[in-house]
């Protein structure tokens, strides 16, 4: 059975990591010396740092991000994600507050690679020495590595952060001054290319064969997302074409590693999934289930949660390629037709119509799912992608399943492939040569790979401005739902242009067909300063040298 370095987390294993090793207590099993004498304790370390990494199932306020989109609403406006979007947020009234949590992770880091041996001289006659070694070298490097994933994940919501590269006293951590946008993400990246050589491409032939563990691919992935969201609007300003040219290259460093396949397969819950490059995997679990299906469903045991927008489902083009419009009568009518859609439509969106467990969702209004049923879907649509469709919630007949999200996968790659060299050369045709690197693949052969693979025709020639909106709606059907749109929105600077949110009003008539009325579900509170988040009042307190984002 293969092995996850990161699932079985206990809450010793979250106490070691977090814990306060300035002032340990010196107990037997609490002290360094003990956690670092032999290789299961140095392993049982290193795994304690892969538990801070966070899933997308509900990683803010028990949903998913995704609902603070205009791809999504959740059912039930009870529920703080609204906080995003309804003018309540500041500074003393966060969300997705990560401060805490990924400085705790990076300390946790630090402390790990400070304190992991070089070797265990007295277990060299012990069968298995070769193959601990192996992997003893290889800790240090994925450690580093998750660190700067960790920093990462803080920049991209706070902007100016301290860089943390080793442990600090309470009195110096209070005293940091924090580095600013550019020059965090040189030091990102700069770790990145220090690490990738030693890492190798997977742990499939190894000994245990361990899944879910930083490999070669995934820091040269994390090194791809942290240069194309430099070079994206918001942080790029002066829009420098070398910032695209890296983002490009860094990409195409990926693609020719020849490691990962674009082909037609599950893309989440799937552990052997060829175009997976990172994910994290839960255990048996059926809570997501019970978040996210449909109301009425399991004898009442779903609860709607997150449910698609009407703006999603517009994002998906008609099967022979053409975008969605809604003022065409004929799209209008086979607008939930699956034979007439985009097949990524179906896989992940249920609506009026779908099968669900052998039963039809009927989210018209009066249907089994539909308003005005207390937690009905707001938008007449329900989620389907990442759903294990087999769980049972049924009393006395709970099944369980385990779940992965894909936190790096390959299509991924290539978007951002196609994006950042469309943007360095304004042409999405371009194939060529910048600065010593062969450019084989346009943007446009790029993207029309991504749609190959899920059996859409390739895009029309078109000029750049029209492949740059293109290509940003394949990313938001291709991703959808994997905590991208949140930050595109962002880098791309189009808050503005997301604030209205759409559903349907499905009428049920007296023939047995429908009548179909598009609504505004949510008009939403947009501000600029939304780019970034507001860093907590009590963190400025604790140390002056930090500087609160512009707006809050």
């Amino acid at each position: 059975m293969k092995k996850y370095i990161f699932i079985l987390m206990t809450c010793a294993l979250s106490q070691i990591a977090c814990n306060d090793f300035l002032d340990l207590d010196e107990s037997e099993y609490q002290t360094t010396y003990y956690q670092f004498s032999d290789f299961e304790r140095v392993k049982l370390v290193a795994t304690g740092v892969y538990g801070f990494v966070q899933d997308g199932f509900s990683d803010v306020e028990g949903t998913m991000i995704d609902a603070a989109t205009d791809d999504a609403v959740y059912a039930w406006n009870t529920n703080n994600i609204k906080k995003f979007y309804d003018g309540s947020w500041s500074s003393i009234n966060l969300i997705d507050e990560r401060w805490n949590h990924l400085y705790s992770a990076i300390r946790a880091s630090n402390y790990f690679l400070e304190n992991c041996p070089a070797d265990f001289p007295a277990s060299i006659y012990l069968e298995t020495y070769k193959e601990r070694m192996d992997q003893l070298r290889n800790f240090p490097l994925e450690i580093r590595a998750l660190r700067a994933y960790f920093h990462f994940d803080l920049l991209k919501r706070y902007n100016n952060i301290v860089i943390a590269d080793r442990t600090y006293s309470i009195k110096e951590v209070n005293n940091l001054t924090p580095s600013s946008y550019d020059e965090t993400v040189e030091w990102i990246v700069k770790e990145c290319d220090e690490i990738i050589p030693g890492l190798p491409v997977s742990y499939k032939n190894t000994p245990n064969a361990e899944m879910g563990r930083v490999t070669k691919g995934m820091v040269m992935a994390l090194k791809s997302r942290v240069l194309l969201y430099a070079a994206s609007p918001l942080n790029n300003p002066a829009n420098d074409r070398n910032k695209w040219l890296r983002a490009a290259k860094a990409a195409k460093e990926v693609i020719d590693l020849n490691v990962y396949k674009i082909v037609d397969e599950d893309i989440t819950n799937n552990e052997n999934a060829q175009g997976l490059i990172f994910g994290k995997r839960n255990g048996s679990d059926n809570s997501f289930e019970r978040a996210n299906f449909p109301i009425g469903f399991e004898r009442e045991q779903g609860n709607s949660g997150i449910c698609p927008s009407q703006n999603l489902v517009e994002a998906f083009d008609m099967k022979n390629g053409d975008p969605f419009d809604w003022e065409n009568e004929e799209h209008r009518k086979r607008i939930m037709q699956e034979i007439h859609r985009d097949p990524r439509f179906a896989k992940t969106v249920f609506y009026n119509g779908s099968q669900l467990k052998g039963q039809t969702i009927e989210s018209f209004v009066t249907g089994k799912n539909g308003l005005p049923k207390e937690g009905a879907s707001p938008t007449s649509y329900y989620l389907r992608k990442h759903l294990r469709a087999e769980t049972s919630l049924v009393a006395g007949s709970e099944t369980s399943f385990a779940h992965v999200f894909p936190l790096f996968r390959y299509a991924e790659i290539w978007l951002n492939y196609a994006e950042a060299l469309a943007e360095a050369m304004q042409d999405g045709d371009y194939k060529g040569s910048e600065q010593g690197i062969d450019y084989t693949i346009s943007p446009a052969e790029a993207v029309n790979v991504i749609r190959a693979r899920s059996g859409m025709p390739p895009l029309p020639a078109m000029d750049y401005r029209n492949f740059i909106q293109r290509l940003r709606n394949e990313r938001r059907v291709e991703l959808a739902f994997e905590g991208h749109r949140f930050w595109d929105i962002r880098r791309w600077k189009i808050g503005n242009q997301t604030n209205k949110v759409y559903g349907l009003r499905i009428l049920l008539k007296p023939d047995g067909t429908f009548e179909n009325g598009k609504i505004l579900v949510q008009d939403r509170v947009w501000n600029d300063k939304m780019y970034f988040y507001p860093i907590n009042a009590h963190e400025l307190f604790k140390n002056e040298n930090l500087n609160q984002n512009t707006g809050w």
